[in-house]
């Protein structure tokens, strides 16, 4: 696989995790309460900022 695909496959992983963060930040904030709602937000936030690195290592490299 060429450089160029692989860095395609990876932003296309960074987007997907964005959409993941989309979803459950959504699913956090409107639609959950108590400790699932914690979770839920935690787990969010993780995907936003691994989808962001992984997107400024595709951007930089």
């Amino acid at each position: 696989m060429s450089p160029g695909m692989l860095k395609m496959w990876i932003s296309i992983a960074g987007m997907g995790l964005m959409f993941l963060a989309i979803i459950t930040i959504y699913l956090s904030r409107y639609k959950l309460t108590g400790v699932l709602k914690f979770f839920t937000a935690v787990l969010a936030y993780i995907f936003l900022i691994i989808s962001g690195i992984t997107l400024v290592i595709v951007l930089f490299t």
